[in-house]
């Protein structure tokens, strides 16, 4: 049987990501065999429930496809996929991945040793709009990595304002913003549940001069019923929006 697993395994398991015990079984191969494959050095195990074929190398891609697997709805979001999407400031010594998510979940230590990883699991949104709504696989990415549209991915950013997310920071990546599309940022500004986010966008819009601050402002005086909105953030500084 060791031979036969290690060829199915070679010929089917995608490469740079691993292999979780769901994957296994579709190739009929039990934990016990795996346990085994792994004692013979033709799996490296990285923990529970996820082995990586000796020789291969562990991508970002394949960490957030294994997580999605067991977390459907988990995508690339906020920072990490407006950069992947060409929108960025600073350029990162090292990986960092910001990753959103239905719930909490926890990143295994094999997957944090290869990247700085951070999952925000807030309620952005109201029920009403599906979960995976401009969610999507990026052309010639990674077909089961789900990736934040712009437009969700701006509004995901500005929610961590004043909790590790500077405010400078994301005035400098909204110089980049001009080809939002206005229809789905309204859709999304609809569902939107956090008035801090859809005040603070509608300011950053306005600042930059794009037509959707228009969209934004409709949507706070719907929601915040003309009061101020203030908070301290992480690092003391105090974020006043104006109704």
């Amino acid at each position: 049987m060791s031979r036969s697993a290690v060829q199915l395994i070679m010929q089917r398991a995608p490469r740079g990501q691993p292999i979780d015990s769901r994957m296994l079984a579709d190739l009929g191969i039990s934990p016990a065999e795996a346990s085994r494959l792994a004692g013979q050095g033709w799996l490296e195990r990285l923990g529970r429930g996820a082995y990586l074929l000796t020789g291969d190398q562990l991508t970002v891609d394949g960490i957030v496809a294994f997580l999605g697997r067991r977390t459907p709805g988990l995508h690339i979001g906020g920072k990490t996929a407006l950069d992947r999407q060409g929108i960025r400031h600073n350029i990162a010594m090292r990986d960092r991945l910001t990753l959103w998510s239905p719930a909490p979940i926890e990143i295994p230590q094999w997957a944090a040793d290869r990247a700085i990883i951070t999952c925000q699991s807030t309620a952005l949104f109201d029920a009403v709009m599906a979960y995976k709504q401009h969610l999507r696989p990026l052309p010639g990415g990674h077909p089961e990595v789900l990736v934040a549209s712009r437009e969700r991915a701006i509004l995901e950013l500005v929610s961590d304002v004043g909790r590790g997310q500077s405010l400078e920071e994301v005035r400098n990546l909204f110089v980049g913003l001009r080809d939002i599309r206005p229809a789905v940022m309204a859709e999304l500004l609809e569902h939107c549940r956090r008035v801090k986010v859809i005040r603070l966008v509608r300011d950053l819009a306005q600042q930059e001069g794009y037509a959707w601050a228009s969209i934004a402002q409709e949507r706070a005086d719907a929601l915040s019923g003309g009061k101020r909105w203030s908070m301290v953030g992480r690092d003391g500084e105090r974020l006043t929006l104006k109704p």
